[in-house]
């Protein structure tokens, strides 16, 4: 029964990442798909995963296994596909399909029994397009430069809060300490290619995946507390301004008054 009691004032959190990574197909790859879907041009995978990479791997994230405290994934696809509700019960917590069109995945986060919360429920949008891309280009993209690029990631970075857990579900999160996140990047990131020239377009070949970072950590912060005080610049300025307003429009009505007081 002790374990089964919450051990109050406790905060734990996991961090995670989830999104998509996807790949022009190839014409050989093409041929094999049915018929109802030669006008697929993309294979993309969508996941969960934990934030850290491994070394030398070219994947984003997933240093290490989630299910200690994730006992499934539900990933809810455009109702276009088969089976719209695909629900993963271990790890890898991914889907992989193909498509042409970007759309909205809903994704269901379920923890194990021991942990005694609720799941939750974030949502991604499926991203096939190179980031060079202005909308107008992504309406009618080049896929053949597109496939040069190489692949296409996109990468939300989040944290799984658990707020006076359990002490047995406390215990497991103990045991199995998240992989740090590097300090700086060990490699380029292709997203952060922002031209479509011949030395961007070699940039971003064989770069690899990206990866999150502290550093990365470091400066997200620092452009939060940058627009927390743009915010109340902003503030102070609209406040002198109605503070001024409502002096003028005192000034106006006390002139009223005279007015028709003679």
């Amino acid at each position: 029964m002790a374990d089964r009691v919450r051990v109050r004032g406790v905060t734990i959190h996991r961090p995670i990442i989830y999104g998509n990574v996807a790949v022009v197909l190839a014409p050989e790859e093409k041929a094999l798909l049915p018929p109802n879907l030669s006008d697929h041009t993309h294979r993309w995978t969508v996941a969960v995963r934990s934030a850290a990479s491994p070394p030398d791997s070219n994947t984003v994230g997933g240093a290490d296994d989630l299910s200690y405290f994730l006992k499934r994934v539900t990933f809810k696809l455009h109702e276009t596909y088969p089976n719209p509700s695909r629900s993963i019960d271990k790890p890898p917590f991914e889907v992989t399909e193909t498509g042409w069109g970007e759309f909205e995945v809903q994704i269901r986060l379920n923890f194990v029994t021991e942990s005694g919360e609720k799941g939750i429920t974030c949502y991604h949008h499926i991203k096939l397009h190179p980031w060079t891309l202005n909308p107008e280009e992504a309406l009618n993209p080049n896929l053949e430069l597109a496939a040069k690029l190489g692949p296409v990631h996109s990468w939300q970075y989040d944290e799984v809060v658990f707020n006076d857990p359990f002490q047995n579900f406390l215990n497991i999160l103990v045991s199995h300490a998240p992989t740090a996140l590097p300090k700086t990047k060990r490699k380029p990131v292709p997203f952060h290619v922002t031209t479509l020239t011949q030395e961007a377009i070699e940039v971003a070949k064989g770069a690899g995946a990206p990866e999150f970072t502290q550093e990365m950590e470091k400066e997200e912060g620092e452009r939060i507390e940058q627009a927390k005080k743009q915010v109340i610049a902003e503030q102070d300025k609209w406040r002198a301004m109605l503070i001024e307003k409502e002096k003028e429009l005192e000034k106006l009505q006390k002139l009223i008054a005279e007015q028709q007081a003679t």
